[in-house]
């Protein structure tokens, strides 16, 4: 471990286990557990780019003191999981099923940040007896269909389709390689991506637990490949398999109004969609407030679990 690594290291709790469960077709998924050992369980959905361990240290702690369960997951084709593209987004709920139950777990969370947002529905949508509530932290909203939101950089998605379909696993390779490059010079890089970046995301970027938690995740969690960046925006093109609308499952909406990447008007159009729906407006934060808020949206989400269990 070298010196940057070792200082990261020493501003995170480390995950309490961490691997791979066999799914039964063959592949793989990669995971690791923050928090209790026990309890209710939370499945965390990185963001794109992102891996497992693309979850805040408070929510680490959080899990610790409140006896909750997290898990992240990597997403076929990023760190331990098995390259693979699904035809669309709802069948990545299948996967989520045959973890839980590998690994033991009953009922369950869920909770999405930006691109892990539509999985976390989709798991949500297919999963209703199962999940008990979804946090959605700046969700990505459907590009096409009958729900589609217009606008922002995930419509390119739809309109890039054929060729981001085809030329899949070279642009894939391609981000891999960029992503080794910067290696050496991954902490000023972060730095500067920081100064570049709205406010909101600014402060975020430069508070020391949140720097290494996403340097760690994308140097260290996202190994030895970051093909699923690639493969989300394929799906993201595409129709996702499941109407938002009959989602049954209490949801709620976490979402700046200075959000650069998924627009602000995207999370109201989806809380204009969606059944069972609490919006948490974050005035003057952008596209990472929500973990930010990592502490009330575990909070949040126990408490909209009580609920259903009380009705």
């Amino acid at each position: 471990m070298n010196r940057a690594s070792a200082r990261r290291a020493n501003l995170l709790t480390a995950p309490r286990v961490e691997g791979t469960v066999t799914l039964d077709d063959g592949r793989r998924l990669g995971f690791a557990e923050f928090g209790a050992a026990t309890g209710r369980a939370v499945f965390w959905f990185h963001g794109t780019p992102g891996a497992r361990r693309q979850i805040p240290e408070p929510a680490r702690i959080a899990g610790v003191e409140n006896d909750i369960r997290i898990i992240g997951v990597d997403r076929p084709g990023v760190g331990s999981s098995t390259p693979h593209q699904y035809d669309r987004v709802v069948d990545f709920a299948s996967d989520v099923r045959e973890i839980a139950d590998r690994l033991g777990i009953g009922d369950f969370g869920v909770i999405g940040l930006s691109g892990g947002g539509p999985y976390a529905l989709a798991c949500a949508h297919e999963m209703p007896e199962r999940v008990r509530a979804a946090m959605i932290l700046g969700g990505v909203a459907p590009s096409v269909g009958p729900e589609a939101a217009e606008g922002s950089i995930v419509a390119l998605a739809q309109r890039f389709q054929t060729p981001l379909r085809l030329l899949r696993e070279p642009i894939a390779f391609g981000v891999s390689t960029l992503i080794w490059s910067i290696r050496p010079i991954a902490t000023p890089g972060l730095h500067l991506y920081a100064r570049i970046s709205p406010e909101g995301d600014r402060r975020l970027l430069l508070r020391p637990e949140f720097g290494a938690m996403f340097l760690d995740d994308l140097l260290n969690g996202s190994l030895p490949g970051l093909r699923a960046p690639v493969y989300d925006a394929v799906l993201f093109g595409r129709e996702w398999g499941f109407n938002v609308s009959d989602i049954k499952v209490p949801v709620e909406w976490w979402h700046g109004d200075a959000d650069h990447i998924i627009p602000f008007r995207h999370g109201e159009h989806m809380v204009s969609l969606l059944p069972d729906v609490r919006m948490h407006v974050q005035p003057g934060e952008s596209h990472l407030g929500g973990l930010g808020e990592a502490e009330s949206v575990l909070e949040s989400l126990l408490a909209a679990w009580d609920r259903r269990d009380t009705n």
